[in-house]
């Protein structure tokens, strides 16, 4: 299960990741991944605030609702997840639209160590709060939650760097990922206003999506080039 939940984590850390130094990159990647478990260890040792986000912390009467929409915490955090999630998405395909290079040091692209490993940390905390709810129905024991976050992230250890260069060699797979997480996104502001959407059809039209964009790939690596004949008027 935290494997699965994690899928959408990896491609957000590849492309955030990818603003840093090519010599920085992989140690951006194990310094957030490594702080981020301890985010997420500490999440479940608090396991009934966790919980508890989900008490009601004030109420606002919105036209659609059709009983007392009451605000709770989670709802807050999945708001601002969500949004993040939109603006940098957003952010990055404009970017790559405008052409602007994302890996010289010191250039209009550039990020700093502390502001990607920041980044990494707060989405890998939004996710952690739908993860950690959905793992709470399945299973009472804390320790064995707390060894299956370690197992995951130690899968998002071994394949970040491999999915990160899939990604960074492929613009079109690229553009789709973060055309993926503008999806998530909306996802969490959907939920936060408590109008749920079933996982599952988005991440099937997630997976649907990317196996058309392989054979696409596959398909342009095999097309002959098109060879004009010369004129028989020369």
């Amino acid at each position: 299960m935290e494997i699965v939940l994690g899928i959408d984590n990896i491609i957000f850390i590849s492309i955030i990741v990818n603003r840093l130094p090519p010599q920085l990159q992989k140690r951006g990647r194990s310094i957030g991944l490594v702080l981020a478990l301890l985010c997420r260890i500490g999440l479940l040792l608090s396991i009934s605030w966790i919980v508890g986000l989900k008490a009601p912390l004030f109420h606002l009467d919105i036209p659609w609702a059709d009983h007392d929409f009451g605000v709770t915490g989670r709802d807050l955090i999945l708001l601002a997840g969500g949004l993040f999630l939109i603006g940098k998405s957003t952010t990055e395909i404009h970017t790559k639209l405008q052409g602007e290079e994302e890996h010289e040091a010191g250039g209009k692209g550039g990020a700093s160590m502390g502001s990607i490993i920041f980044q990494i940390i707060l989405i890998d905390i939004v996710f952690s709060f739908d993860s950690i709810l959905t793992a709470v129905g399945l299973v009472d024991n804390v320790l064995i939650m707390i060894l299956a976050v370690v197992l995951s992230m130690g899968v998002m250890l071994v394949f970040s760097g491999v999915v990160a260069d899939f990604v960074n060699k492929n613009p079109t797979i690229k553009m789709l990922a973060l055309s993926f997480l503008i999806m998530i996104g909306v996802m969490l502001v959907m939920e936060a206003f408590h109008k749920e959407i079933e996982k599952g059809y988005i991440y099937f039209a997630m997976f649907f999506s990317l196996i058309v964009e392989v054979l696409n790939m596959r398909l342009r690596k095999k097309t002959a080039p098109v060879h004009l004949r010369d004129s028989q008027y020369d």
